[in-house]
């Protein structure tokens, strides 16, 4: 058997020479990289190598503008960087997500990427770059260190866009159900003991409200991703950026991406400084809390279906055991809250890295990016499957629920102002260790009337504010004379 000869091209940069694959349109410094940082075996997130190369179209287009890059080299860098944006050539970018070097590797990655397809397009070869330079015509004007946080800024508000989205459709069919759900009264508990009656309706509306907080989070959580550090160049002060380019290039790039941005007003503070993705991250994790918590719920009152609470049934989508007939678990909520045990332990990761800088610059952007985007992606994949496998699908136990709150003791609250704390306390002990019913212990002691048991304990009124059988008062205005 022949041995199989791979073309290759030599490339050399500040630290040696070394052979690159003749078809690769990456260079050296991007196959040092993925050498140097094997890390999680994963690629760069496509939405990242999107959000790069429209900011090197919007600076190819920008330095074009201000004189420093001529028409045949910009026109070239843009075919290039356009055809990254449509999805081509999204296999060059072999970098993996966390690097060290501050986001250098996908920045070169990038650059010599887009310079070795532009060369292409003037009909040179890969890898002759007295044609179109990686560093000098791709990279003008810029530093790592304002493309990679402005990229990854671009692509969190991206994320959070398709995110906020999902958060939107669980809101509205939540709210579909507190309607539908409006007249199911049912038991609520407080540190899982009876409490007082509330309507299932009510408990889904509340979800909602907690969801529509959330929605409003994001929204703002989008509005700081917006702030680029862009034309900073490396720690902010904007060295050898061209001062047209500097007052431009910002807009350029929201021309390109379509997205609401703006130059952050300090971009030393925005260059050092990575507290807003802290703040973004914790409010990605306050979402999950609340979906969690909603899950949890949700576990609780399909439990049974027997032997639980079985106020609810929950869509049964997969088998729940291998050796137990019948068996159907509530496998959407359960992922729902392991997603957000990961975001949990990822805001943790992000506060880390962003306490981490020194100086001018925090180096750990890349763990930042990688852990935040996992956070905002996998909710976003979460509510999805909440709503369509789960919340869309569930359905009442209307009767259960109402057997249980006339059953229950905890209906003794409403009858504590027609009868008095203590001896409604003493009753509600009485039905506890006896079993009895409350009705009947008040009947017994002719307490109250059935007529009026029947207007004080009807589970509606229970389920608003105001004194249960308001109507069995006289009416009149207190006299405290």
């Amino acid at each position: 058997m022949g041995t199989e000869i791979k073309a290759f091209r030599l490339e050399h940069d500040s630290i040696g020479e070394k052979k690159v694959p003749a078809d690769a349109y990456y260079g050296v410094q991007t196959l040092r990289a993925a050498e140097n940082f094997h890390i999680t075996g994963l690629l760069m997130h496509p939405e990242m190598i999107i959000s790069i190369a429209q900011i090197k179209k919007a600076a190819a287009i920008t330095n074009f503008e201000a004189g420093r890059l001529d028409k045949k080299r910009a026109g070239a860098i843009v075919k290039a960087c356009e055809e990254i944006i449509d999805g081509k050539l999204l296999d060059q970018f072999i970098v993996d997500p966390i690097q060290g070097g501050a986001g250098t590797s996908l920045n070169m990655n990038a650059n010599e990427v887009i310079a070795n397809r532009a060369i292409e397009i003037l009909g040179g070869k890969k890898g002759d770059y007295s044609i179109i330079n990686p560093n000098d015509h791709v990279n003008y004007g810029q530093s790592t260190n304002d493309v990679f946080p402005s990229c990854g800024r671009m692509t969190a508000m991206k994320l959070l866009d398709k995110a906020k989205k999902e958060l939107e459709r669980l809101h509205e069919t939540l709210m579909h159900k507190s309607e539908e759900f409006d007249n199911v009264i049912k038991m609520g508990r407080t540190q899982l003991q009876d409490a007082v009656p509330i309507r299932l309706g009510q408990e889904f509306h509340a979800y909602g409200s907690a969801i529509q907080r959330d929605i409003r989070r994001f929204e703002n959580a989008r509005h700081e991703m917006g702030a680029l550090n862009i034309g900073g160049t490396a720690i902010g002060t904007g060295l050898n950026a061209d001062v047209q380019y500097f007052q431009k290039v910002v807009q350029n790039i929201a021309l390109v991406s379509g997205l609401d941005l703006y130059q952050s007003f300090d971009l030393i503070d925005a260059t050092q400084n990575l507290d807003g993705y802290a703040s973004v991250s914790g409010t990605v994790k306050t979402c999950a809390i609340n979906l969690s918590k909603m899950s949890n719920d949700l576990r609780l009152m399909s439990s049974g279906p027997r032997a639980g609470l079985g106020e609810i049934n929950l869509p049964p989508k997969q088998n729940g055991s291998s050796i137990m007939p019948g068996k159907v678990n509530p496998v959407i909520p359960e992922v729902v809250n392991q997603v957000a045990f990961n975001i949990i332990g990822n805001d943790m990761t992000i506060a880390m890295a962003t306490e981490a800088g020194q100086l001018e610059l925090n180096a750990f952007e890349p763990i930042i990016f990688y852990n935040l985007f996992q956070s905002i992606e996998t909710l976003s994949y979460a509510v999805h499957t909440l709503v369509d496998n789960c919340i869309s699908g569930i359905t009442a136990n209307v009767d259960k629920c109402r057997d249980e709150v006339l059953g229950s003791v905890g209906i003794i609250t409403a009858i504590c102002p027609h009868v008095g704390y203590e001896k409604a306390a003493i009753l509600a002990k009485e039905a506890i260790r006896t079993g009895a019913s409350v009705r009947d212990l008040i009947l017994r002691d002719g307490l109250l009337t059935e007529k009026e048991l029947d207007i004080i304990l009807d589970p509606y009124s229970m389920t608003e504010p105001g004194i249960s059988g308001e109507e069995l008062l006289d009416g009149k205005e207190p006299n405290f004379d």
